[in-house]
């Protein structure tokens, strides 16, 4: 019977970008609050937005119900107004929005974005652009809560079919539907890194 292999990667911490609101369905909210628990069951760290409210609030209140690590990165306006987490064992005050996602993209292993609204595609769309680019190959999931996120699978297609992104494009970005389901395609990708997509112009 042989151990654990101790140089296979493994996931510390985890960005996750998701709305500030709950949405229209009670499943956004549970799935949040799974992702939460599972990431404090697997010892891993959450890094966020820093918000007690909606589905931030709710992922970060998952983490620290099962007695997780939650590392909250807000911005002095966001915090003046009263937003922060109070009970996030670390809470990084920026001034801006742009040092709020360098920071959260260097303290995280891999990306999950959750439902949310246009903050949310923001940073969605930072990281992966960031991707293309090969700034980074960390693993990127977005967890589709009942169907949330289908017009965005979409429209990725789109953009590849119609010659805005190269083939291969579409392996930037993992979809999944179960919040159970996150960690173990960020762990299966982080021991089996893909390749770097084609970038030229």
């Amino acid at each position: 019977m042989t151990g654990p292999n101790l140089n296979t990667p493994r996931m510390k911490a985890l960005c996750v970008f998701c709305g500030s609101q709950f949405g229209d369905n009670p499943a956004f909210r549970m799935a949040a609050e799974a992702l939460g628990r599972a990431l404090a069951a697997h010892k891993a760290a959450l890094v966020y937005g820093g918000g007690k409210v909606g589905l931030m609030g709710a992922c970060a209140d998952g983490v620290l119900a099962g007695g997780g690590q939650v590392v909250g990165v807000i911005p002095t306006f966001l915090r003046d107004k009263e937003l922060a987490h109070s009970k996030a064992q670390e809470m990084i005050v920026v001034p801006d929005m742009h040092t709020r996602k360098r920071i959260m993209f260097e303290r995280a292993d891999a990306f999950c974005i959750l439902p949310g609204g246009i903050g949310t595609l923001d940073e969605f769309f930072e990281i992966i652009t960031w991707r293309q680019l090969h700034v980074h190959n960390k693993p990127i999931i977005i967890l589709n809560v009942d169907g949330y996120w289908d017009h965005m699978k979409g429209l990725l297609d789109t953009i590849i079919h119609r010659g805005f992104a190269h083939q291969g494009h579409d392996q930037l970005v993992d979809f999944v539907t179960r919040p159970e389901d996150v960690i173990p395609a960020i762990e299966a990708e982080l021991a089996a890194p893909k390749p770097a997509v084609v970038f030229k112009v």
